[in-house]
């Protein structure tokens, strides 16, 4: 059974995932599907966390939007994310960036990693 259930995720695994981290800036090209029409709209915001393995990999992308925070999770493997491209690479310490979501303006910053 468990073979079985391994041989169906393979088959849903992306050939070429983006390499990126937690507290980079992405933008997210993801299908919106309004009516018979499909459209690609773009997310842009700093990775909170990735979590998960294999075909259940998510990442969660935060932007402030008219000074309200606008956080959405996507299914890494997912055919809705059309691509994710990075913008700018984030020099941060940890897994998970849940304290930028009491933050605002300047604070919510995370410095560029300069390599």
């Amino acid at each position: 059974m468990n073979d079985i259930i391994k041989s169906i995720e393979a088959e849903q695994l992306k050939e070429n995932v983006p390499q990126f981290n937690v507290g980079d800036t992405v933008k997210v090209y993801g299908k919106i599907k309004e009516g018979n029409r499909e459209r690609i709209q773009v997310f842009e915001g700093t990775v909170l966390k990735k979590q998960g393995g294999s075909s259940r990999a998510t990442f969660t992308v935060r932007k402030n939007s008219n000074g309200v925070g606008v956080e959405k999770t996507w299914p890494l493997h997912s055919p809705n994310v059309e691509k994710v491209e990075v913008v700018r690479r984030g020099k941060v310490r940890r897994a998970k960036l849940n304290y930028l979501r009491g933050r605002i303006g300047k604070a919510a910053k995370v410095k560029e990693l300069v390599k």
